[in-house]
């Protein structure tokens, strides 16, 4: 009769002869608990520390771009080890050299666990081999088949993944970095590359079998989860961030959008689609990171993409019109000013609303073009009043964020004055309040400098008004329309539209209302000493003609 204990005894030797001799492997035999190892095979690491993957980084045998794929691959060891593991194994690749005169080469770590009663990690295995080169070319062919562009291997997964979660919620989520184009440009495509391969290498090591990821295009990935409560969706975004951010200290924010499967009959091309219109739908989006799927938000971004479509073929065609708005005296109802406005009167649609293509184009950088095209058009229009011996009246041009940000937007303005050659006082800048920003009141002040006269736009809208104010020089207060509006309900509000306009007038600052739409609001407003005001009470804003027309029959 066989004795089991002897063949057991044997069979462990056998085992440990067997690993011993495997001189292209590296073996290493982890007592957790009792924070001891032994080495097998082809030995790395010195047999004085208590954590072999420790020991592992020590030695810098791992290129420096995939350390913090390692990180994260010990942080989920660790993770087994004190607090439970629900897996019994994790593996890895990484670029890693085990001979200090070699190069880098592709190597795959595999750990196995032995999970005690308690559920924590107690013994493991590791296993570190490399890659041959059959190896790494089929592993290489295998990342392109689950990709975006040839995505049957990971659609295969989604749909065994789905089967066996029949019973469960399915969500696909999709990440991505915003303006990743910055961290090639500032830190160079090489790093840029680097980061990409520490999210998939963490990826790897962070899910599990039931959960399928891969990379799409560019910096894109998604992921497919089961989940029974939305808080898990959350959660696990929220470790997912955690995990892939502030690679090597560089700061970038990750994206996501959620789309949760509805209907499983429906193509995982479509489902992914839908996750894409969600992570779009929070991009540029200071307070948000995550985006969740639903039909009024495919709707909003379809109306997107059409708009997106047709601006550049819109300015070909000078689609984009200037309006102007009239700015009028109070007390003598003359024509003082106008405010150019832009409008997109479109081959098909007509006529579409501001509100509608304005946060578009400042949302994708498109505002910077419009934004020259008006001003182009307004300093034309002031051209064309002295020719024609129409005594002209100022008009006020917006300039947007992304310009005070980006350009030089003083000189191209200059240029623009002397090339239509018109005094500099004729065209009046108005800044928004909400772009109050370190630059702006240098900016601003290099305008004056220049001779511009400067408005603050929408002042009372925000709660950044009073402190933009103190912080930068402006000629002119414009008051909101819903300053306006709100504070007229109520003897209190009044008396706050009144002193604040005493206000503008101590610190030597003049005042126009916006949004007059009654002769109340109006006579109201020359009683604190506003005299003037632009408004639906006096004219909304008109094309240039009939504005040409009104100024000729008002002010003559």
């Amino acid at each position: 009769m066989t004795n089991t204990n002897s063949l057991s005894d044997r069979y462990s030797d056998f085992v440990i002869k067997s690993l011993e001799n495997d001189d292209k492997s590296v073996h290493i035999l982890w007592d957790c608990c009792g924070n001891t190892y032994k080495q097998l095979g082809h030995k790395i690491i010195a047999d004085d520390c208590s954590d072999p993957l420790v020991a592992i980084r020590k030695e810098n045998i791992i290129d420096p771009s995939s350390v913090s794929a390692y990180d994260v691959f010990c942080a989920q060891v660790e993770s087994g080890i004190i607090k439970g593991a629900e897996r019994n194994d994790l593996e890895i690749d990484l670029s890693m050299k085990l001979e200090g005169d070699s190069d880098y080469e592709l190597y795959h770590i595999y750990i196995l666990f032995l999970i005690g009663k308690s559920g924590k990690v107690e013994f493991a295995h590791i296993n570190i081999r490399k890659y041959t080169e059959a190896e790494a070319f089929s592993k290489g062919v295998l990342s392109v088949f689950s990709s975006d562009k040839a995505p049957q291997i990971f659609a295969k997964r989604i749909s065994r993944m789905m089967n066996k979660f029949a019973d469960k919620e399915i969500a696909f989520i999709q990440f991505d970095v915003e303006r990743f184009k910055l961290i090639n440009d500032n830190y160079g495509v090489e790093v840029g590359d680097e980061i990409l391969k520490f999210f998939s290498n963490s990826l790897s090591v962070i899910l599990n079998d039931d959960q399928p990821f891969c990379r799409l295009t560019a910096d894109v990935f998604m992921i497919v989860i089961s989940f029974d409560e939305e808080d898990e969706i959350l959660d696990f975004i929220h470790m997912i961030d955690s995990m892939l951010t502030g690679y090597k200290g560089i700061e970038y924010r990750l994206i996501f959008g959620v789309a949760i499967v509805e209907d499983r009959s429906m193509h995982t091309r479509r489902l992914g689609d839908n996750a894409t219109l969600a992570r779009q739908s929070v991009k540029g989006n200071a307070l948000k990171n995550i985006g969740f799927y639903n039909g009024r938000l495919k709707t909003e971004l379809y109306q997107q993409q059409t708009i997106e479509d047709d601006m550049t073929e819109a300015v070909i065609h000078d689609e984009f019109v200037m309006y102007l708005q009239p700015k009028h005296c109070i007390s003598s109802g003359r024509i003082i000013g106008a405010e150019a406005l832009a409008r997109w009167i479109h081959h098909d649609r007509g006529i579409i609303s501001p509100a509608e293509f304005i946060p578009i184009f400042e949302k994708n950088g498109f505002i910077l073009k419009l934004d020259l095209l008006i001003w182009e058009k307004a300093c034309k229009q002031i051209r064309e009043w002295i020719d024609a011996g129409i005594e002209p009246v100022p008009i006020s041009i917006n300039i947007s964020r992304e310009y005070l940000e980006s350009y030089d937007v003083v000189s191209k303005l200059l240029e623009l004055i002397n090339k239509y050659d018109f005094s500099i006082n004729l065209l009046q800048l108005e800044i928004t309040e909400t772009v109050d920003t370190e630059g702006t009141s240098a900016v601003v002040r290099k305008m004056k400098e220049s001779g511009f006269t400067m408005l603050m736009d929408d002042f009372g809208s925000g709660y950044s008004s009073l402190n933009m104010l103190k912080t930068t020089q402006f000629d002119v207060l414009k008051i909101d329309r819903s300053f306006l509006s709100e504070f007229m309900e109520s003897e209190r509000g009044r008396k706050i539209i009144e002193h604040t306009i005493s206000m503008s007038k101590d610190i030597g600052l003049d005042i126009i209302a916006e949004g007059v739409e009654n002769n109340e609001q109006a006579q109201f407003l020359n009683r604190c000493g506003c005299d003037k005001a632009q408004g639906f009470y006096y004219s909304k804003p008109i094309p240039v003609d009939q504005f040409n027309k009104k100024l000729i029959e008002v002010n003559t």
